[in-house]
């Protein structure tokens, strides 16, 4: 039955005659009964991929993609005057992740099914997300982000577990997300919450009371731990996570029969950044409880688990205090203290090793490489800083578990969905093949000469360009030239990604103008993420941005040559607009400490060209596309470890020594910002820069600023910068979460 005749039948009207919302209800029924009618992939051997996050978007979009009823769908209803983009953005994004961490998770769960493998995920069911972003005062105000409805895609299932939190027992409830891979394969996302949570608890903001765990528990994702009560709360959601996950599995195991005892035949399980360590000591207190030695529980668990390192930031590695495990997890400890006798006892002539260090914390990360059988960076100069600086230690004893992954991207949602006209466009040069194997892209390559081919990518750049421009003005009430450049700085609010770099930039480029010298074109900046609502530096950057959007946007001069956007409570559904609509992606992060990124391979997929430091999946990105497609500028990760090892960066030799450098950071507290912003705020940030500046904003600032300038002098020659596009185009294949996790079953889970 086609499509129409379907949304016909449910409706009891034709198309036409239908609103917004009752077409939006019949999609959504329609893809519901195709998604039952799919077959659930199934194998002897199952993976369990377990995380904090999975940034999933919208499903209605994702789901008609994958069961190849987008481009019908959206071929009918404009037929009868409907805007499929419309009707998805009644739909509710879940907020069940926040950066690039629960987005890799999402693509992974596409590409898993998408493969037809046999995995599930296995996370938390928020009801607010991290938070919802609002600007008030030109400053980040949160609030809850309420997703949850009763006729999302999310369903409620009679699954429950006991779980042991200290003295006493609370029961989940298991909710199940279906994952359908393009074409075929069906797997899920298991979403574990309490009944009695109590969404009436929050007050003003987002602020709760933290002790109250049996109504707060999955509330909020990544709950404040500024205080003990904020990180009592963080180790009762990790361990509710993987006590379900734990007692998930060996339920589903006995119910197939499978014995225990050769449990490495049949799962495993990637514990996907530190959040889920605990299912480490808490599947082996399972198998002890079904009758086996501590010994080969522990040498079980090893066999089936492997770790994903995400980061080499100190902070992110968590560790928690012995008496903060005691009061959440007493259960477990006796556990964590004989893993850790073991590992002392076969390596005590290295504290460095210890699970349980001198202090009385408990590494997880040491944990997870003592205990799982794979360690693996997620691209190839990250791995590179694991195996010979960051987890030293740990590679000369373990070298074999060390490997690497590098991250990817589902080209269903990051192109087929978000870009139709590309897609349709690279269906006409080379065929089909490529969606179901990117590497084909590079048969794009053929056509860099050719120049109606770069006259036609150019025009669908400048069409998503007006969408954008269209978008922002329906959507948002902000204004922008779509004939001018659209610089695209999108991703989580941290220093080290060094949103505060770009901040200068603009004011660099204001003094500029302001002095009567142009730039060779005019740019609109981009920026969009979130900061962690104790984050006071992340936050004040933003205030920063907001106030330069205010000072810029509002001068007549200046405006004609420069704009700012600040993109409110940036998303999946904003990347969507605004990743096909770039020209420049800004991946400018400090060399060593980005350990991949996935937004630099959104944004060359659809054609933007990357400037960016020699970081991360970056290095990777400029192997590809050859020195002359991108731009990369500042000192190597080589020249910033050995910085930090010899305290050789003062940000105020810097200061003093460079006119330029002075200008910027002064006007920071200049009359003009100062009459807009925030003084307390705005000092504190110029005080950094000043005199700590931990990630080295002022080191690569020159740099950035003239290699900038380079590519606006580029984008004039029009066919040199459309060519610089395809190339992009050509060589992102490579970064498909398909090859991605195709190398993470072949060399590690072997499902």
């Amino acid at each position: 039955m086609k499509l129409e005749e379907q949304l016909v039948a449910k409706l009891g009207k034709p198309v036409a005659s239908a609103s917004d919302e009752e077409l939006y209800h019949a999609l959504v029924d329609t893809v519901k009964e195709q998604i039952r009618a799919r077959e659930m992939t199934s194998g002897n051997k199952k993976l369990y991929y377990i995380s904090a996050e999975f940034l999933t978007g919208r499903q209605l979009g994702r789901n008609l993609v994958n069961l190849r009823l987008y481009k019908e769908a959206l071929e009918l209803l404009k037929a009868n005057g409907k805007d499929l983009r419309e009707i998805e953005e009644l739909e509710p994004e879940p907020s069940l992740g926040n950066g690039g961490l629960g987005r890799l998770a999402a693509c992974f769960l596409d590409s898993i099914a998408s493969l037809n493998l046999n995995g599930d995920g296995v996370g938390l069911r928020y009801h607010f997300g991290l938070f919802k972003q609002e600007f008030r005062n030109h400053c980040q105000y949160e609030v809850p982000d309420r997703w949850i409805t009763e006729d999302g895609f999310v369903t409620k299932t009679d699954v429950s577990f006991p779980i042991r939190f200290g003295d006493r027992i609370v029961y989940s409830r298991m909710y199940d997300l279906d994952v359908i891979g393009f074409e075929k394969g069906h797997t899920k996302l298991h979403l574990f919450d309490l009944d009695t949570v109590d969404e009436s608890i929050v007050g003003e903001g987002i602020s709760f009371d933290k002790k109250s765990i049996d109504k707060n528990l999955t509330l909020f994702l990544y709950p404040d731990d500024s205080d003990k009560d904020g990180q009592l709360l963080r180790i009762y959601q990790q361990y509710f996570m993987v006590s379900n996950a734990a007692q998930l599995i060996i339920k589903e195991q006995k119910d197939l029969g499978h014995d225990l005892h050769r449990l490495a035949d049949h799962i495993a399980i990637q514990i996907n950044d530190t959040h889920p360590s605990l299912v480490i000591p808490e599947l082996i207190r399972i198998l002890v409880h079904e009758g086996m030695s501590f010994r080969e529980a522990a040498g079980i668990v090893t066999g089936v688990c492997g770790y994903t390192n995400h980061t080499i930031l100190a902070e992110a590695l968590e560790k928690w205090p012995m008496s903060y495990l005691n009061e959440v997890v007493p259960h477990l400890m006796p556990i964590i203290g004989g893993l850790d006798f073991a590992a002392v006892c076969a390596y005590n002539d290295n504290k460095n090793l210890n699970i349980i260090d001198d202090e009385g914390k408990v590494h997880m990360a040491r944990m997870d490489m003592h205990y799982s059988h794979s360690v693996n960076g997620v691209a190839a100069l990250h791995t590179k800083i694991l195996k010979h600086q960051e987890l030293r230690p740990f590679f000369e004893t373990y070298p074999e578990k060390f490997n690497n992954k590098t991250n990817g991207i589902t080209f269903r949602r990051w192109i087929m969905h978000c870009n139709p006209e590309l897609t349709d466009y690279i269906n006409e040069m080379i065929g089909k093949d490529w969606l179901s194997n990117p590497t084909e892209l590079e048969r794009v390559m053929y056509f860099h000469n050719d120049e109606n081919t770069l006259k036609n990518i150019a025009e669908i750049k400048h069409l998503k360009k007006v969408q954008a421009a269209k978008y922002l003005k329906e959507k948002e009430g902000i204004e922008v030239d779509p004939d001018s450049i659209f610089s695209v700085q999108v991703k989580r609010m941290h220093e080290y990604k060094r949103q505060q770099m770009n901040a200068l930039y603009i004011i660099y480029e204001y003094l500029k103008i302001k002095s009567g010298i142009y730039p060779a074109a005019p740019v609109t900046v981009f920026f969009g993420g979130k900061a962690a609502p104790a984050y006071t530096m992340a936050k004040n950057i933003i205030h920063l941005i907001l106030c330069l959007q205010e000072l810029v946007n509002n001068d007549p001069v200046v405006s004609k040559y420069l704009r700012v956007v600040m993109l409110q409570n940036y998303n999946i559904a904003k990347a969507e607009v605004i990743i096909p609509a770039a020209d420049i992606s800004e991946q400018i992060s400090l060399a060593s400490k980005e350990a991949s990124g996935t937004g630099n391979m959104k944004f060359m997929l659809n054609g933007a060209v990357t400037i960016g430091t020699n970081d991360g999946a970056n290095v990777e990105i400029r192997d590809l596309v050859r020195a002359e497609n991108i731009y990369t500028f500042g000192r190597s990760s080589d020249d910033v470890i050995h910085l930090y090892n010899t305290n050789g960066y003062h940000a105020i030799d810097y200061y003093n020594r460079d006119e330029h450098i002075r200008r910027c950071v002064d006007f920071i507290t200049s009359p003009e910002l100062l009459k807009i912003g925030n003084e307390e705020m705005l000092r504190s940030l110029q005080d950094n820069l000043k005199n700590k500046d931990w990630f080295m904003t002022l080191l690569d600032l020159g740099d950035y600023c003239n290699t900038k300038e380079t590519a606006l002098y580029d984008y004039l020659n029009r066919p040199k910068w459309t060519r610089m596009m395809l190339v992009n185009i050509a060589r992102s294949g490579f970064f498909s979460s398909d090859r991605t996790i195709k190398e993470y079953n072949d060399e590690i889970w072997h499902l």
